[in-house]
């Protein structure tokens, strides 16, 4: 049985694990979910009732959170990009960067959308007030960070970058990322350039009308 992958190709954390299946051009079906597929969601939650996506299922294996995920994907699909170092204190800088994407920028930026998808607009103020502070703390932080390397842990693409380029994809959509950040601007750019990455965000392109804070027209 081959791989197959629940989720929906707008969804960032869909896209992290998309991303690193691309990167090692690992083969898998496609389950998007919706309402024009009831049979996947029907087979999605029958798996995981926790009703959080992606999830991966390899044979009678279901496996959910998407860095366990590709960590996963290495141990028992490895390809030629290896996405978690071996040496062990590399390997947990990479994981440190990683929950820092998904936990400090991906975060507030779902803060601002599940706030204005109450569509109260008092609600929707306070979600991008949060994202805003809380971005611009991440933003100074990784500018930092990432300054003199070309990805997110070094010279390496990594799960930090799996996790980085939907994270930042659409935290600049939220909050723009401003000149005042160079290196990040730059970063992210390079991100859209990776074609792992830049072929999820086309994949993905129809839905942009779908986001509810209002997709630019850019990237």
């Amino acid at each position: 049985m081959s791989l197959a992958l629940y989720g929906h190709c707008f969804s960032s954390y869909t896209q992290k694990v998309i991303i690193s299946l691309y990167e090692n051009g690992t083969p898998f079906d496609f389950r998007s979910l919706g309402p024009d597929t009831p049979q996947h969601s029907a087979e999605w939650l029958q798996r995981w009732p926790l009703r959080k996506f992606p999830l991966l299922v390899d044979g009678e294996r279901n496996i959910v959170e998407t860095s366990v995920i590709i960590e996963y994907l290495q141990l028992v699909h490895p390809g030629p990009v290896r996405l978690l170092p071996s040496e062990p204190m590399a390997a947990l800088d990479v994981r440190f960067l990683d929950r820092f994407f998904d936990l400090h920028v991906m975060t507030p930026v779902q803060r601002a959308v599940d706030g204005a998808l109450t569509g109260d607009s008092v609600k929707r103020q306070e979600g991008l007030a949060f994202a805003a502070q809380k971005l611009e703390l991440a933003y100074a932080w990784l500018e930092g960070r990432i300054g003199g390397t070309t990805w997110a842990a070094g010279a390496d693409f990594t799960l930090a970058d799996c996790a980085a380029a939907p994270s930042l994809f659409y935290a600049d959509w939220t909050h723009p990322i401003s000149e005042a950040f160079p290196l990040l601007r730059a970063y992210r750019a390079r991100l859209l350039a990776r074609p792992s990455f830049a072929r999820a965000v086309d994949e993905a392109r129809c839905f942009r009308p779908n986001f509810p804070l209002g997709a630019p027209d850019r990237d």
